[in-house]
């Protein structure tokens, strides 16, 4: 990689990456009101907590399933299509729930289903819109790229469920989630003619290989099992959802209540923002002072290992403040590192299997946070989610340190 340092936010300079990021950021804010409103009104319909435990596992079991699949897609036909076949489920999804609470004739087994074809319908958006990433910003702007899309991302995740209180509080739930719809629409209508997809690339396309289903995951994994800066990144990364992911996320009331004597929901609620602004934090400042962190997987582990700690802290913390400022830490950290474990998967992964190679990670550092409601979610139920998330976050840092020590002694 060049010596130079990048210009700040230097994705933002090229018009079709604006364009890009805005699409993504309405549809991650619509995929999250989405899950905000239909929550809500599967909790008054079934009072079923299986229910919602069902609700995440829909959400990330497709990634482990389908990732490297849709990926395989990708590389055999044009990722805008794939995603805009993504938006259009999104879509029917949306409408579906207004449909069935508008004539209230929701069933439990429709409930689920939609819960599954959502899930499906964000592998397809995720892993294409890496692809098309690439196209977009081109290599040497790549790092930047994943950053401010990562941004975007926490950016959605924060804004998504005020919106959807509000749309549910001024229009109600049922006008509110068959409005959410309309913004999937930009995502859409920009990708009938955006300027990237295999007829935009400079550099020869290899002949589109055979899909072979779920044959693709080994394959993959063969083919670059001599690729260690890849499959340090993918081992990471899976390791690090697998242990944690968001899975202490779900348990922050939890820690609101054991923390604070004051309204648990405005502690719960401040939890999260301090998570989420930590993220922000990292992606301005990362993109404002270009080229301060050098791409690498040491410098990727290191930065997941004091992830880790922060959230150690935080579960042994007795004191609200400080497990705010420990939350804040760790969304600065969690951004920084997988963002740069995924720009170093996405600089070395093979032209001609980059949508397969993609998708593993995919599976990888999102499939795999299906496990961390055993790691931390389930242990937390026998031992106290304090506890859990304190060992999760300890066997982590044991499983980053191995990889240091295998990178950077044998590789």
């Amino acid at each position: 990689m060049s010596t130079t340092h990048p210009p700040s936010f230097a994705a933002l300079r090229i018009p079709a990456y604006r364009f890009l990021i805005s699409a993504f950021l309405l549809t991650m804010m619509a995929d999250n009101i989405e899950h905000v409103i239909s929550y809500w009104m599967m909790f008054q319909q079934f009072h079923s907590p299986e229910l919602g435990g069902f609700a995440v596992i829909s959400h990330w079991l497709p990634y482990l399933v389908f990732s490297v699949p849709a990926g395989a897609l990708a590389d055999r036909f044009d990722p805008r299509r794939l995603i805009q076949i993504g938006m259009l489920m999104f879509m029917f999804c949306s409408l579906a729930w207004g449909y069935f609470f508008l004539t209230d004739s929701l069933q439990l087994w429709e409930a689920m289903a939609l819960l599954v074809l959502h899930g499906c319908s964000g592998v397809l958006w995720m892993t294409s819109t890496q692809i098309i990433l690439y196209d977009v910003v081109g290599k040497s702007n790549l790092p930047s790229g994943i950053r401010l899309l990562a941004t975007a991302r926490y950016l959605g995740l924060l804004v998504g469920p005020a919106v959807g209180a509000l749309m549910m509080l001024g229009l109600g739930p049922k006008v509110g989630i068959i409005l959410n719809a309309c913004f999937y629409l930009p995502n859409l209508i920009w990708l009938m003619n955006a300027p990237c997809g295999p007829k935009f690339r400079d550099s020869p396309i290899a002949p589109p290989r055979a899909f072979k289903g779920f044959k693709d995951i080994f394959i993959t994994a063969q083919e670059i099992a001599h690729e260690h800066k890849i499959t340090s990144m993918i081992l990471l990364a899976g390791a690090a959802s697998f242990f944690i992911g968001n899975s202490y996320q779900a348990q922050m009331p939890g820690f609101a209540q054991d923390l604070g004597h004051g309204d648990p929901g405005i502690l719960y609620s401040t939890l999260l923002a301090a998570d989420a602004a930590g993220a922000l934090l990292a992606g301005l400042l990362l993109e404002s002072r270009g080229g301060i962190l050098k791409t690498s997987p040491i410098t990727a582990i290191g930065l997941a290992v004091l992830w880790c700690a922060s959230l150690l802290c935080f579960a042994l913390s007795e004191q609200y403040l400080l497990a705010i400022l420990c939350l804040f830490i760790g969304g600065f950290f969690e951004l920084s590192f997988n963002s740069m474990a995924q720009t170093i998967v996405q600089l070395n992964a093979p032209l001609e299997i980059r949508g397969r190679v993609i998708g593993l990670f995919n599976m990888s550092a999102l499939g795999m946070r299906a496990g961390a409601g055993i790691t931390v979610g389930l242990l937390g139920g026998m031992i106290g989610i304090h506890w859990s998330l304190a060992i999760s976050a300890t066997c982590l840092i044991a499983v980053s340190s191995t990889l240091y020590w295998r990178f950077k002694h044998k590789f």
